[in-house]
């Protein structure tokens, strides 16, 4: 009888174990998530600061913008087609997350674009 309580504190422990790596690797999934959506509001935001440049010029140019409003938003700024007098911004930002669970730093890119009309018509 004593031979069967070890074998199920070892079916035990190895349950909690496989338990913990479970929860360990939820945990990333979710993170990852959550990096995403973060990084889809920041292309989000710096395309339409892009898109506003360029309809209501003032010091800074569309890409400068953009590059800011990605940064602000804990983003950083990849690509940028935002001409001066365009009518349309597409940028593309990258944001570093770090999955504790799976010992990885992963990068994740969101793309956005922003079409305007002219004030002229």
């Amino acid at each position: 009888m004593n031979a069967e309580r070890g074998s199920v504190s070892f079916v035990l422990v190895a349950a909690m174990g496989l338990s913990v790596i479970l929860a360990s690797f939820v945990a990333d999934v979710a993170r990852a998530s959550s990096a995403r959506t973060h990084a889809q509001a920041a292309a989000d935001a710096a395309a339409l600061a892009a898109a506003q440049e360029q309809i209501l010029p003032s010091v800074a140019g569309p890409g400068d913008l953009a590059a800011e409003y990605a940064r602000r938003n804990g983003a950083r700024l990849v690509f940028c087609r935002c001409p001066e007098n365009g009518t349309e911004s597409v940028v593309v930002v990258e944001l570093d997350v770090r999955l504790p669970g799976l010992g990885v730093v992963r990068t994740v890119r969101a793309a956005a674009r922003a079409e305007t009309e002219s004030p002229t018509g």
